[in-house]
């Protein structure tokens, strides 16, 4: 029974998170800044990857304009139902994080962007801290030579979860907002200062669109992020 359990609760749920995010997108009204930073990528770099802060997952199913994205996943049971989620919108996945299954997550990524696929990145995922981002962005966008493109999501009516990273969760008939930032360009010869330099920058660029969404959402302000090392 509880194996069972165990399988057919998280189904469920994904079920009912799918649905409610169609029913989201049926009823809200979006702005969609984001559109010509994306095209301006497209044209310039041919693909690229999309970085985003955990918390604002919800909707960016709806931001990318195709279906070739291979999303980064870790393994982690936390982000089961997130997979879920994003493999019925028919978005590839590969599983992996810096801590189980990297190695083969990366080279899925890799033999992804060889085949014409873009990346979408949480870089603070699966569990934070919150706001933070992790080194495998910018060693993804190393290897694969794309240029980052830092998103965000946000709501006029919205509520933040309880969760670790305080996930947004919109309200039907409400308006959203998507922000783009400007693009972070790893190259291939970045020494390791200079990846932890782009790793900062990209982790403030974030931090601006986001916050920037949320203010012209009216909404307020996510708390400071956790301190180094908390």
């Amino acid at each position: 029974m509880d194996i069972w359990r165990g399988k057919l609760v998280p189904a469920l749920a994904s079920r009912a998170a799918y649905a409610y995010i169609r029913l989201l997108r049926a009823t809200m009204r979006i702005e969609q800044d984001s559109h010509e930073a994306l095209a301006r990528a497209r044209r310039t770099s041919g693909q690229y990857i999309l970085a985003f802060w955990h918390s604002r997952f919800v909707m960016m199913p709806y931001v990318y304009p195709d279906r070739r994205i291979v999303v980064l996943i870790s393994r982690h049971r936390d982000s089961r139902m997130l997979a879920d989620i994003l493999q019925r919108f028919s978005f590839a996945m590969a599983f992996g994080s810096s801590t189980t299954g990297g190695a083969q997550a990366l080279r899925e990524v890799l033999r992804r962007v060889k085949d014409g696929y873009d990346v979408g990145i949480t870089p603070d995922g699966p569990r934070g801290p919150r706001r933070r981002a992790k080194p495998g962005v910018i060693a993804t966008a190393r290897l694969t030579g794309l240029p980052i493109l830092p998103l965000a999501f946000s709501a006029r009516a919205a509520r933040r979860l309880g969760s670790w990273d305080g996930t947004l969760v919109p309200f039907p008939f409400t308006r959203g907002l998507f922000v783009c930032g400007e693009p972070v360009r790893v190259p291939r010869e970045a020494d390791q200062g200079e990846q932890e330099r782009l790793r900062e920058r990209l982790e403030a660029e974030l931090d601006r669109v986001t916050d920037l969404a949320d203010a012209r959402m009216g909404l307020g302000v996510e708390p400071a992020r956790p301190t180094a090392g908390a």
